[in-house]
């Protein structure tokens, strides 16, 4: 009686360490409740890249995230910014963003986890006067997220609110809603190639821009996107890929349309 109940608890802890190790996903585009385990180490270049008519932007930036306890991540990013806005080009160091994420409730069961986090991302005025946006801004998150051995989903709402530059423009505040789901098409193990196809729907609502307290008509408005992406991991290595497509918008005045937006994402686990 006593030995089952000893291989029982030992298959217990194992299957809780393989969740944590390899099945722990986040969204190419949404906000996940994912969190490092207890120091360790995640690095992730990553490149980022916007269209909307003759406006483009491409960010490229490194990821640096240290597992505080097993349910406390913080990190930051340091991103480079190439950017075409209006037939202006310009690049040079983007601002410095600070994020933490504490994962508050998690229940584990027979190759399921579920679990929820909140999150704090702040974004500095510290780029290049070329590409930065001379303010600092703050985002706020609450998210969902159940992961299985083959179907995933996940839910969150954050907020944004964005700081005033030196010349009184105040960019709207921002409310971001992610539902996502995902599938693992063939169950490996972890020593083996594995793969998880995505899913995401994602909206953006938008305040108008002040400037100097004064509304300015053509900001702010909604975008919906419908977000097609692919999670590849190997032992501690990840390849995170997807774009985001436009299925919808009501935006303010004569703004232009966003053509589509690209994400690729490298991660290793330390």
């Amino acid at each position: 009686m006593h030995t089952s109940r000893f291989a029982a608890s030992v298959l217990l802890m194992l299957v809780t360490t393989a969740t944590d190790i390899a099945w722990s996903h986040d969204p190419v585009f949404g906000l996940g409740p994912h969190v490092l385990f207890k120091d360790g180490v995640e690095i992730a270049p990553e490149l980022n890249q916007a269209s909307a008519g003759n406006n483009e932007v491409n960010e490229l930036g490194v990821e640096l995230t240290y597992g505080l306890t097993g349910d406390w991540s913080a990190g930051l990013v340091i991103p480079y910014v190439d950017k075409t806005i209006a037939g202006t080009s310009a690049n040079g160091q983007g601002d410095l963003r600070l994020f933490t994420k504490y994962r508050f409730w998690r229940l584990d069961g027979p190759g399921v986890q579920q679990s929820a986090s909140v999150a704090l991302k702040i974004k500095t005025d510290t780029g290049n006067n070329a590409v930065s946006t001379g303010t600092t801004d703050t985002l706020l998150g609450l998210t969902y997220g159940y992961e299985g051995r083959k179907w995933y989903r996940w839910a969150a709402v954050r907020y944004l609110d964005n700081g005033k530059n030196s010349t009184g423009l105040k960019r709207g505040s921002k409310m971001f809603f992610d539902l996502v789901g995902g599938i693992r098409p063939t169950q490996s193990s972890y020593l083996e190639p594995d793969t998880v196809w995505l899913l995401e729907l994602n909206g953006e609502f938008s305040q108008r821009n002040e400037l100097n307290g004064i509304e300015l008509a053509s900001t702010g408005g909604k975008e919906w996107f419908i977000s097609p992406g692919i999670f590849w991991t190997l032992r501690n290595f990840a390849v995170k890929a997807g774009v985001q497509i436009p299925i919808a918008s009501d935006l303010n005045g004569t703004q232009t349309k966003t053509d589509y937006r690209a994400r690729l994402v490298l991660e290793w686990h330390l």
